[in-house]
């Protein structure tokens, strides 16, 4: 079991692009991530969410809510067209989780909100059954 989890990722394995200022928030994710099988690219600046989409179309977008440059809300509306024509999802990851704040950040798009700090040990099945639970056309 210890030797599968250090496999590389398989190259059809979903792609998650992790967008968070902060560097072991970043680190702590790919780790796990990559751990589970999950493929994943890096932004640090909000504004570096939309090109990185551009270019490596990932599947799942785990997008911190306040980032320097664009915010997640903004960058999420940024991505919105292009999302849904591609069946991405964006997933948020904030400490703001209000009942207020998840209904709103849902009404814009969001699949699914994660809250910070978040459970290490159940971060991958908390993406996996967001996604799971999309209709089929929105899964990636």
């Amino acid at each position: 079991d210890r030797a599968m989890t250090t496999l590389p990722p398989e190259a059809d394995a979903p792609l998650v692009l992790v967008a968070d200022d902060d560097p072991v928030n970043r680190t702590i994710v790919v780790s796990l991530l990559k751990k589970h099988g999950f493929r994943t690219v890096t932004a640090a600046h909000g504004d570096e969410v939309v090109p990185t989409v551009l270019e490596a179309n990932p599947d799942v977008v785990l997008l911190d809510v306040m980032m320097p440059g664009a915010d997640g809300p903004t960058v999420l509306r940024e991505l919105g067209p292009l999302f849904q024509a591609r069946g991405s999802l964006v997933i948020f990851m904030t400490a703001r989780i209000q009942p207020h704040e998840v209904t709103q950040y849902l009404a814009q798009g969001a699949a699914g909100v994660i809250c910070k700090p978040f459970d290490p040990m159940r971060l991958p099945s908390e993406i996996q059954q967001i996604a799971a639970s999309q209709p089929p056309e929105a899964q990636p």
